[in-house]
Order: structure tokens, then C-alpha cells, then sequence
């Protein structure tokens, strides 16, 4: 029998039921196991779809190539649908009630043994990564790819709906650094020049408002030279998004209709929350600006419960101008909390940046903490009381600048709740953060950068400052931006843009950019300003860690199909590699080994 040519493919292995008995089918796919029974071989045949078992009769002249069968040949089957004998239902696989008797039997293609088993969760991680081509036959990563596929679908049915339209922008571009490191490729027709492959497309889809296209989104590819995490990766994917004619409010009504409509055909959830708060309210509140809301232990501020305390840490910090006491409180866990975890606790915080720890545990016979020498029980119980604290909790201080007392307790607020349970994992919390600040200022480098990228818009009231240079201002200065947060999870980021040459100009000077710096790296862009630009404003969304929340997975990995290790190095095809001279000197350019 000739498959392929002659017979095509007429199921996939995870479609038929108990109704389609008696039919004549035609399945193709790999042998996931072979069991001899008897006489008889049985064999689940497995694709992308599902497997279905088959039953096979290797002393038949048309079938008895299933004695050659061996884990991972891709083989084609023609049989008949029958159900299974009573007792025998696999209610394990969707297929259960059927099995395919096979009359006709190819071997498609053979294989190896495979150095990884497909689906088995105890080979490593870099196994899995080696050959990925194996893993990605498993129904985990086959199951998460799939959503993947679905989210960008439905992405773009909510926007097309919206009269967006899909425009595809450069690979090769020019280097304008958005704060991380750009990827560069030589040029063999311009020596000595590069283009740089996109940290995103922020200036394109800007000259596209420019250019009249005023809905536009993008999946984008993009790319960023930047150390690498569990969420993170050299490349990636995001939702690119632009608007013309709005402003902030205009932006986030359009992005929570995207998500309603994604989280209602993914998940089928309808009632969705966007609860609104600014910068500062995240960061005191929660110690960061993408905090998960999913569970409570919100930082309190006890400044003041502790101001003339006669404890010098403690007086010392609420003596600086950049100081705070913040303290979260872990509820009824005092019994389960031991030295051992609260030694754990006081390397992480110190690793985060405190100098220290203070905790004071709250038992019923008994209040302990290592400033007890310096407070009585009734004044740490006090201190308790005003972090939210009471009898069989736990609260945990620290005193620092502002800054460095939110990222500690941010920090330590995460692990206790993944290590205590408190995280309501059924459910997924949405977020906007606002009003983030315009500038950062550094002092290592003794200038300001901008927060975002240096083409968002300052919040309307310090226009004017912005326009007249007044440094003084320049801290308190607020951003038109705004990020989407699920879980914890920063899932995208915007604002709205510089329209107004002049601005842009400003924000140039405030970033230490002069003006023939500005021609440089952006006098395409910001002469393109200069004819008639529409107020307008967008986002990006990471479809990578989108894509991660809604199949439950914490790695970034699991949802790209030929990802990097956390060294941005492709361990299937030894990538990145060295190259051939004739390649270099075609591009003119000279390697220098780096010296050990």
C-alpha cells in the first residue's frame, strides 16, 4: 500500500470517538510505545493532537512490519475504528473507548533511540534544551505552544476589530540605546557601519502616527543584549501597539477590552478587575512597581510609632530626609516560623540590599526579637500593633532609605507568601500601575536618565518646567506612563508620546543629550516631528510572559520553541559560534581575542 501518494492522512490521533465505529481510517504519526500481547502488537500512535491506540497482527503479510516497530518511527496505519472490549476503556485519553485494527502497515521513517524520552519529566533542563526537538514532541510543550498560538490569535481578532492595522517595521535598523545593549550587524556594503536589530519598534511606530496610520499594532520581534532571567530572554516577542488622538485613559480602556476579550475565549472568564495606582502607592504599599495582589501583607509605614525610639538604627534613619521604617506582618505563623527560617530571611534581606533584619515574634507566652535588650515586651508589642501585628504573628522590620526598605521587603513579602501558601493561585489579579516617575536620577554617573525612554510625555502640570529646564523640578516630575501587572508580572508597559518638537527637545536636555548627540541618534525622528504629529500614545505587551501566565508555567523557556540558556547561548546548535576569517574580512572586521 502506498501512503502518502495513495492514501493520505484521514484523522489525527486525537479526534476519534466511540461514534465513528466502523469507520476506515487513515492515522500517521509516532510509535510513543509498542507492547506485544500474544500474538497481537498494540502500539499508541501519537502526533500533536492526541494518541490512539492500535492493534496490529504481525503475521499478516500487510501488517507485519509491526514487529520492526520501535519507539519514536513515524509510521502510517490504515485500519478500522472498533471499541474496546468491555473493561478495557482508557478513560485517561480522550480516545479511550476506541482502538484501530489495523489491515495496512508502513514504516514512515525510522529512529534511534532517542537520547530523551518524550514527556518525561525527570530528564534535566539542559537535556531538554539540547534537543529540543524531542522535547518539543512532548504534550507539555506541544499544549503551551498551542496557547501561545491562541493568545496572538485572539490578539489580533480584538484589534482588527478596532480598525488596526498590522504593519510590519525593520529588522535592521539604526542603533538608537534604549538603556540596554543593542545587538549591532556590520554592514559588507557600508565597512566600519552597523545596523542594530530592535530593542522595539518605539521610533517606527511613532513615525507611522506621523504618517496618518493612526491604529497600528505589531507581533514584534525584538532584541536586547541584557543579562538574562527565568522571565527574560535575548529575544523576544511583544505586542507592539500605537494609538493617534488619545491620551491616557483612551489607551488603558483599549487594552482592557484586549484582555477581556483574551482572558474570556482563553480562560472563559468574563468579570475582570483593572484597579488603578500610581507609582508611589505600588512602591509603599508593596515594595515594588508590579506587585502581585493576589494576597495581602502590605507594607506598613511605622515611622512614627518609632521616632524618638532612643534605638540609634532606628532614630538614625527617621533623622534622614531618604529614610523609612516599613514592616510587613506575617499572620498566625509564629509557631511555624523557626531561627533557622528567620537566619534564612536575614541573608535574603541582606542580599537585597539591608544592612539587617529586625523581626519581632508574637507567641502567646512570649514576645522574642533580637532588640529585645533594648524594648520591653509591652514596646514590642506596641511596634507589632502598628505593622498590623498581633498575638501568633510574626512581623519583620526594616530601616533603610525609602528606597532600599521597599526592595527588601518586597523581596521578603514574596517569599513568605510562596512559602506559606497565601497566594490565591485560582484567580489572576490585574493591574495599572500610573504616574510613574519621568527621570531617574543617577549618582554613580551624576545625571538623570529617563524612567521609560526618552520620548514619553510629562504629565501635563510640569510641561512648562520641563520647557524652561528647571532642574529643580526635575524629581518630582511625573510621566503620562502606565504599566499593565498581572500576578507580579510587569505583561506590558506605555505612555503617552512626545508630540511637540520643542518638548522633545527639552527632554533631551534634561537627559544630558546636546543637540548634535540628538541629530545623531534621533534627527530622522525628531525632524519627522516637525510636520504636523497628532497627539499620540501606545504600549507593548511581553507575549512571552503573557504566554506564560495563561499555561501556569514559571519559565519563560516553556513557551518559546528554541529558547536560550540564562547565557543567551542555544546549546542545540552551539550558537552563538565563531565564524569564518573570509566571513570577517568580508565585513571588515578584525577579532581580538580577549586576554585571560
Amino acid at each position: 500500500m502506498k501512503f502518502l501518494k495513495e492514501e493520505k492522512r484521514s484523522h489525527n490521533c486525537g479526534e476519534l470517538r466511540g461514534t465513528d465505529e466502523g469507520k476506515e481510517v487513515v492515522l500517521m504519526g509516532w510509535v510513543d510505545t509498542r507492547r506485544d500481547h500474544g500474538g497481537l502488537v498494540f502500539v499508541d500512535l501519537r502526533d500533536r493532537y492526541g494518541i490512539t491506540q492500535v492493534v496490529l497482527d504481525p503475521a499478516k503479510e500487510e501488517t507485519k512490519v509491526a514487529k520492526d516497530f520501535r519507539g519514536e518511527f513515524v509510521v502510517a496505519l490504515k485500519g478500522v475504528v472498533r471499541r474496546r472490549p468491555d473493561g478495557m476503556t482508557n478513560t485517561k485519553l480522550p480516545t479511550g473507548e476506541i482502538e484501530i485494527e489495523a489491515q495496512f502497515a508502513s514504516i514512515l521513517s525510522e529512529a534511534d533511540t532517542p537520547p530523551i524520552q518524550v514527556n518525561d519529566a525527570n530528564v534535566s533542563e539542559a537535556m531538554r534544551l539540547k534537543y529540543r526537538y524531542l522535547d518539543l514532541r512532548s504534550s507539555y510543550l506541544q499544549k503551551n505552544l498551542k496557547v501561545r498560538h491562541q493568545l496572538v490569535t485572539s490578539i489580533r481578532e480584538a484589534l482588527n476589530e478596532k480598525d488596526f492595522l498590522e504593519i510590519e517595521t525593520p529588522i535592521l535598523y539604526k542603533s538608537t540605546p534604549e538603556g540596554a545593549r543593542d545587538y549591532l550587524v556590520p554592514s559588507r556594503v557600508h565597512p566600519g557601519h552597523f545596523y542594530a536589530l530592535p530593542q522595539s519598534p518605539q521610533t517606527l511606530k511613532q513615525l507611522l502616527m506621523v504618517s496618518g496610520y493612526d491604529r497600528y499594532y505589531q507581533i514584534a520581534r525584538c532584541f536586547r543584549d541584557e543579562d538574562l532571567r527565568a522571565d527574560r530572554q535575548p529575544e523576544f516577542t511583544q505586542l507592539d501597539l500605537e494609538m493617534s488622538f488619545v491620551d491616557v485613559d483612551d489607551i488603558l480602556s483599549l487594552n482592557e477590552n484586549v484582555v477581556k476579550h483574551v482572558w474570556k475565549k482563553m480562560k472563559g472568564v468574563e468579570n475582570i478587575d483593572f484597579p488603578r495606582m500610581t507609582y508611589k502607592e505600588a512602591m509603599n504599599r508593596y515594595g515594588n512597581d508590579k506587585p502581585d495582589i493576589r494576597f495581602a501583607m502590605e507594607l506598613q509605614d511605622i515611622s512614627e510609632a518609632l521616632k524618638d525610639s532612643g534605638f540609634k538604627v532606628f532614630d538614625d534613619v527617621n533623622a534622614r530626609e531618604d529614610g523609612a521604617i516599613k514592616a510587613i506582618c506575617l499572620e498566625e505563623k509564629a509557631s511555624e516560623v523557626s531561627r533557622a527560617k528567620i537566619d534564612k530571611l536575614t541573608k535574603m534581606s541582606q542580599k537585597a540590599g539591608a544592612r539587617g533584619l529586625v523581626w519581632i515574634k508574637w507567641e502567646a507566652d512570649k514576645v522574642s526579637s533580637p532588640i529585645s535588650k533594648f524594648f520591653d515586651d509591652e514596646k514590642l508589642k506596641n511596634i507589632a500593633s502598628a505593622a498590623g501585628g498581633k498575638e501568633g504573628d510574626v512581623v519583620f522590620v526594616v530601616a533603610d532609605t525609602w528606597s532600599t526598605t521597599c526592595n527588601v521587603l518586597s523581596v521578603l513579602r514574596l517569599h513568605l507568601a510562596n512559602e506559606f501558601g497565601l497566594i490565591d493561585r485560582s484567580t489572576d489579579k490585574f493591574l495599572w500601575v500610573t504616574d510613574f516617575p519621568l527621570l531617574d536620577f543617577s549618582p554613580e554617573d551624576g545625571r538623570w536618565y529617563a524612567m521609560h525612554h526618552p520620548f514619553t510625555a510629562v504629565a501635563d502640570e510640569y510641561t512648562e518646567d520641563l520647557l524652561a529646564e528647571n532642574d529643580k523640578k526635575y524629581a518630582e516630575m511625573t510621566a503620562k506612563a502606565y504599566d499593565l501587572v498581572c500576578n507580579g508580572y510587569e505583561i506590558g508597559g506605555g505612555s503617552i508620546r512626545i508630540h511637540n518638537p520643542k518638548v522633545q527637545k527639552a527632554m533631551f536636555k534634561a537627559l544630558g543629550i546636546s543637540d548634535e548627540e540628538a541629530q545623531e541618534r534621533f534627527g530622522f525622528f525628531v525632524e519627522a516631528l516637525r510636520y504636523g504629529t497628532p497627539p499620540h500614545g501606545g504600549i507593548a505587551w511581553g507575549i512571552d510572559r503573557v504566554s506564560m501566565i495563561l499555561t501556569g508555567t514559571e519559565s519563560i523557556r516553556d513557551v518559546i520553541a528554541f529558547p536560550k540558556t540564562a547565557k543567551a547561548y542555544d546549546t542545540m546548535s552551539d550558537a552563538p559560534s565563531l565564524v569564518d576569517r573570509e566571513q570577517l574580512f568580508e565585513l571588515s572586521i578584525r577579532v581580538h581575542k580577549a586576554t585571560e
